[in-house]
């Protein structure tokens, strides 16, 4: 009997910023972003605030979902934010 893993295309994800701030995206691989994000090459406010750690990640299974799932994170408050991130 095989056990049928839901395919994952993308991630979404909270970093942890060095001034406490949050920031929210999505990628293909969380340990290459990240990598960008450490070295300033992702978004000018993470270059602004390093370093940075994952807070948070969760799979998607599309592209389009984690976007979709990016938009409504981003429209959560710090502390819906903060819950998320010890979430899971």
């Amino acid at each position: 009997m095989s056990v049928a893993f839901p395919r994952v295309d993308a991630f979404v994800y909270l970093l942890r910023c060095a001034d406490g701030s949050l920031y929210c995206g999505w990628t293909t691989d969380v340990e290459r972003r990240l990598g960008q994000h450490q070295a300033g090459t992702a978004s000018r406010y993470t270059s602004a605030r390093r370093p940075v750690e994952v807070a948070w990640s969760r799979a998607m299974a599309s592209r389009s979902e984690a976007m979709r799932e990016e938009a409504r994170i981003k429209r959560l408050s710090r502390e819906e934010k903060l819950l998320l991130a010890t979430s899971d």
